[in-house]
């Protein structure tokens, strides 16, 4: 079944506040250094389409509900914590050298890089904590921890990461290689976001499979789509700087499949994804709209 990809945008966008402020609650009752705080506030409160945590509760609301969705918020910001973490680290010179993110300076140009790479090892430890104490019950809190440290550690993002920064010196780089990659560097953590939500949602093992499948499409189509707009997307409207991938010599879907090939990649994947969603029904609209938005996105 389709649905009309907006048809949910007010209820996103009310979401999207929501962690927003969470997010900010949690900055402000950290205890520690104002400048580490300020550091870690700056990116993490800079906006952004907060997707990851939209996805956790989105999949939570499909599971359980509601109350569901409610008890969801922590994971939701604990995976925002996560990418956030991920995207300071990734800006810094020895990695992507990036100096614009979300329309303003990166964090490392702001506060240094030392300041950097510490409010992204504030964040990482964060996001531990927050599941670790405000999820519930303590079992699902464990299961949450071991889903979002498989997805963000060597075997998942981090992992991703390196092979990505191997794979600007491979001479025949192949799609499998491609694929490979993005779906440690971006797909496990959307799939993370997605089994935090369904166990918090008390989802059963055949569910928490299709969301996880679902998440790794989205995943997948999401990197295309970042990939494309590097190539066509314009700054301003970005928030980051664009064609940095080729200057680069980065592995891209364009690079390999071009333009035309990679945007029907993308289409399929998220087909692919809508189809995982089956076990859930009629539940599954909302996840569907969000898969459709990753696709239609213009920034």
């Amino acid at each position: 079944m389709t649905h009309p990809a907006h048809a949910d945008d007010d209820w996103f966008a009310a979401l999207r506040e929501r962690v927003n402020g969470r997010l900010r609650a949690y900055v402000e009752r950290l205890e520690c250094p104002t400048r580490l705080r300020e550091a870690i506030g700056y990116s993490l409160l800079a906006g952004g389409k907060r997707l990851r945590p939209i996805l956790a509760l989105s999949a939570a609301e499909a599971c359980g509900g509601e109350t569901a969705l409610e008890a969801a918020f922590p994971a939701a910001c604990a995976v925002e914590m996560i990418h956030t973490y991920s995207l300071i680290h990734d800006d810094l010179p020895a990695m992507d050298d990036d100096d614009l993110r979300r329309g303003k300076p990166t964090n490392h140009v702001v506060f240094g890089e030392a300041g950097a790479i510490l409010a992204g090892d504030a964040l990482l430890t964060l996001a531990f904590e927050v599941l670790a104490r405000d999820v519930q019950p303590p079992e699902v809190a464990a299961a949450c921890c071991a889903d979002l440290a498989r997805a963000s550690g060597a075997e998942g993002m981090v992992g991703g990461q390196s092979a990505d920064l191997e794979a600007e010196s491979t001479a025949e780089p192949s799609l499998e290689q491609l694929e490979a990659i993005h779906r440690r560097k971006t797909g496990a953590l959307l799939s993370s976001a997605l089994t935090l939500g369904g166990r918090i949602g008390g989802a059963e093992r055949g569910t928490l499979r299709g969301l996880e499948r679902y998440g790794q499409a989205v995943g997948l189509a999401f990197q295309i789509a970042d990939d494309l707009l590097d190539l066509t997307g314009e700054t301003d409207r970005m928030g980051k700087g664009v064609r940095k991938d080729a200057d680069h010599g980065k592995l891209t879907y364009p690079a390999l499949l071009g333009v035309e090939a990679s945007r029907a990649k993308a289409r399929e994947l998220i087909d692919e994804a809508c189809g995982a969603l089956a076990p859930l029904g009629e539940r599954s609209r909302r996840l569907e709209s969000l898969a459709q938005f990753v696709l239609e996105r213009d920034h």
